[in-house]
């Protein structure tokens, strides 16, 4: 070889090795925690994010902010994935994850400038996330999960989110009711709880629809727009001419033969209202266009019909009524047929929307969410989603513990004092993530106009009088130290273990890169 170097990548490829790349990374990482910190807790700012097209989204939602932002630092896209990890198992929590995510990284970098090196802090972390599994687990309170408890636990969720003028305990209260709709002795089957959003009208006049709603409209003005006791199929067929699987000419040589030709296509046509009349169909939803033929011909037979229903609607409406889909309409037996207790067509402004309420085969709700502009309407459903499934993970997960930086700060008191026992330098470690923990009930401090430092001292002495049940509540636009389960701050258990191992998990991940070969 004679010592020559020998190179194995293209000459347009950029690498980065060693302290850098683990400084670059890092820095990254931090920086996109550091976007959101701010939103933490029920004082937190709120972000306006505007794209490239000039769409604006107003919210404190992490996720949302998160997913928004156009990142494209390898690193940094590593805590967005932790938010979207926290968001699809737990539904809320996505902040804290990207917050103390964030902050690990920042513990990290402060021990990897003391060369520890980063497998003993990989090591470290990890032995630390699991004392503060543990004593998560010991703080899961003992009270029923009642409908009061679950409300708290709501409320919880969305204090602080966009509600416009409509209370967060109102809006709470039908979550709840929601939720309980679909309960079974499984557990909440949560898709059977969907979210309709609709712009115009009081965000006050959100609802709770015991049923489905389809945004498709009656194809024929002369249709029923409410029936009650509904026989329902649900097709996928084109209401039309049937076209001929190949090409054909015919030739018409007289006025019987074109009459006959005509009266042949309009059999044809009929046959749609026809075989659905005969079936005992009152509502028909199809996935695919009904011609304007068959359209009279549906009206005239009283039946009331839907197109280009979208398939996730058709799904709902299959699975709330008991209907199968049918491929064809002179296929449809009555076994494949549904029921509904109603079908009807509500106007909201100039448009129709129909609701399938009291279907036979499955308790199936959705939440009707009003407000005055898409704005309004879109934080509402992002509020009423994190609240839906907090409180699945409460009744399905393990339960709740107390919120307001209570839980964090004993958490992070059980990690000092665990670490002590822990030999090695690996100690630092554990110590690190000990202080790591710290932001987030700082955090909350901070943002509810506390001074940072002070609030955490004073929380750390209110916890060791009280046994654990100390946090910042917010009251008016100011924060004090209480008792956050007499307050009604509860969070489900499964979002802050959710939060600690993905959080985790992802700084630990970042911590070991050294070595970034980019391709220009």
């Amino acid at each position: 070889m004679g010592g020559r170097p020998m190179f194995i990548l293209a000459d347009e490829t950029e690498r980065t090795q060693g302290r850098d790349a683990q400084s670059s990374n890092i820095s990254a990482g931090k920086a996109v925690s550091e976007a959101v910190r701010t939103t933490l807790g029920p004082r937190g700012m709120d972000k306006m994010l505007v794209t490239d097209t000039g769409d604006v989204t107003i919210t404190n939602d992490g996720a949302t902010i998160l997913n928004t932002m156009d990142i494209e630092h390898p690193a940094a896209q590593m805590i967005v994935e932790v938010a979207d990890a926290q968001e699809e198992e737990v539904g809320d929590g996505t902040t804290t994850a990207a917050v103390l995510a964030g902050e690990l990284l920042s513990k990290a970098e402060t021990l990897l400038d003391d060369d520890v090196h980063p497998t003993t802090i990989v090591e470290g972390y990890a032995e630390a996330r699991d004392i503060a599994l543990d004593a998560i687990d010991g703080l899961v309170l003992d009270e029923e999960l009642d409908d009061d408890v679950l409300t708290n636990v709501a409320q919880s969720s969305m204090t602080g989110k966009g509600t416009a003028d409509v209370t967060t305990e109102k809006l709470a209260e039908e979550v709840v009711s929601a939720v309980r709709h679909v309960e079974g002795e499984e557990g909440v089957v949560r898709d059977d709880v969907r979210v309709h959003t609709q712009t115009g009208g009081s965000s006050s006049a959100t609802e709770l629809v015991e049923g489905v709603i389809s945004e498709a409209e009656p194809v024929h003005a002369n249709m029923p727009r409410e029936v009650s006791d509904a026989t329902i199929a649900v097709v996928d067929e084109k209401f039309g001419v049937r076209e001929a699987n190949v090409d054909a000419e015919y030739s018409v040589d007289s006025v019987d033969q074109l009459t006959a030709a005509m009266d042949a296509e309009d059999r044809e046509l009929r046959e749609y209202a026809d075989a659905l009349s005969s079936a005992g169909v009152d509502v028909v939803f199809s996935t695919d266009s009904i011609d304007d033929r068959p359209a009279a011909y549906l009206a005239d037979a009283g039946i009331l019909a839907f197109e280009n229903v979208s398939d996730d609607e058709a799904r709902a409406v299959a699975s709330a009524t008991g209907a199968s889909r049918t491929s064809k309409v002179e296929d449809v037996e009555d076994a494949d047929l549904g029921w509904a207790e109603t079908v009807r067509v509500r106007t909201f402004a100039d448009e129709d929307l129909a609701f399938v309420e009291g279907g036979a085969a499955a308790e199936a709700v959705t939440m009707l969410v009003r407000g005055g502009t898409e704005h309004v309407v879109d934080e509402l459903e992002r509020a009423l989603s994190d609240a839906l499934d907090v409180v699945t993970a409460a009744l399905d997960f393990g339960g709740v513990v107390a919120g307001a930086g209570a839980t964090e700060i004993v958490v992070a008191d059980r990690v000092r004092e665990e670490a002590a026992s822990i030999e090695g330098r690996k100690q630092l470690a554990v110590e690190a993530f000990a202080d790591a923990v710290d932001v987030l009930p700082r955090t909350l401090a901070e943002n509810t106009g506390m001074d940072p430092i002070d609030g955490l001292v004073d929380l750390r002495a209110a916890n060791d009088e009280r046994e654990g049940r100390s946090g910042i509540i917010a009251t008016g636009q100011h924060g004090e130290i209480g008792d956050p389960v007499e307050s009604g701050v509860l969070d489900p258990v499964a979002v802050k273990r959710e939060a600690f191992e993905s959080a985790t998990e992802a700084a630990t991940m970042i911590a070991r890169i050294d070595d970034v070969i980019a391709a220009e």
